[in-house]
């Protein structure tokens, strides 16, 4: 069997990682990119026990040149890209507007949005040449709906889904599928990002109820991109059960 080729961003840990083990089970071998070499060195050992093949690629996505020159050196057996996942991403801060940091906003505007164009820039001339390809954005339910103290982060998501429907009209000529994927509550490094390394804070964010896994989101990405060429599931919004918005949460607390 000829293994398919899948381009995964942010693929060092949560999401982006169980999605790379996802997909070498279905059949891929697997561009992995992100800052953390020795990460990703840990999750080519993975995908080889899946049998699947890595090129492990190093850069920041918010740094356009290392993104151009890092994906130029892509060899040309492995420019033959099915899927590409654009899942790095990142929030820093839950301040109202009037308190935020600059630096914090634009840490989220650089990874979530340009990062994600970035690489998508880069990326997408293969597909249409070969007029064939699936682009997986990952979203978040913060792009559909706004919270109080999230209102840059909201909208660096919002910024995502916007970009993913333009994706879809614009590479509709070309046969190329696009697919946004938009989590409500997934347990990850999200909150100790956002809480810049204050574990017991990002902690308490899971507490009480069963929130998402990185695994129950790759193995919809998963099936989603083994849908039949014709097929294209468009928006999919994925909730824990506990979970009805961005702001309405049962959770069963003493």
């Amino acid at each position: 069997m000829t293994r398919k080729i899948a381009f995964i961003t942010g693929a060092t840990s949560g999401i982006g990682w169980s999605t790379a083990i996802s997909l070498a089970q279905i059949g891929y071998n697997i561009i992995a990119t992100g800052r953390r070499l020795e990460r990703l060195q840990a999750l080519e050992k993975e995908l080889r026990l899946e049998g699947a093949d890595c090129l492990k690629l190093c850069f920041d996505v918010r740094d356009k040149q290392d993104v151009q020159e890092t994906i130029a050196t892509i060899p040309a057996h492995w420019q033959l890209i099915d899927v590409l996942v654009n899942n790095a991403g990142n929030a820093h801060g839950l301040d109202p507007i009037q308190q935020g940091s600059v630096e914090d906003w634009d840490a989220m505007i650089d990874i979530n949005v340009k990062g994600l164009l970035y690489v998508s820039k880069a990326i997408m001339p293969w597909m249409i040449v070969r007029a064939q390809g699936t682009i997986v954005n990952i979203g978040s339910i913060a792009g559909k709906e706004v919270y109080p103290n999230g209102n840059v982060y909201c909208a660096s998501k919002h910024a995502v889904d916007a970009i993913t429907n333009g994706m879809r009209m614009d590479l509709n000529p070309f046969g190329i599928r696009v697919i946004g994927v938009h989590p409500g509550l997934v347990e990850t490094e999200f909150s100790l990002v956002r809480f810049k390394g204050d574990s017991e804070r990002a902690q308490t964010v899971y507490q009480g109820y069963q929130p998402l896994t990185p695994e129950d989101i790759a193995e919809t990405i998963a099936f989603a991109v083994s849908r039949p060429p014709h097929v294209v599931l468009a928006d999919i919004v994925m909730l824990p059960t506990a979970q009805a918005s961005a702001t309405v949460i049962k959770k069963n607390l003493p």
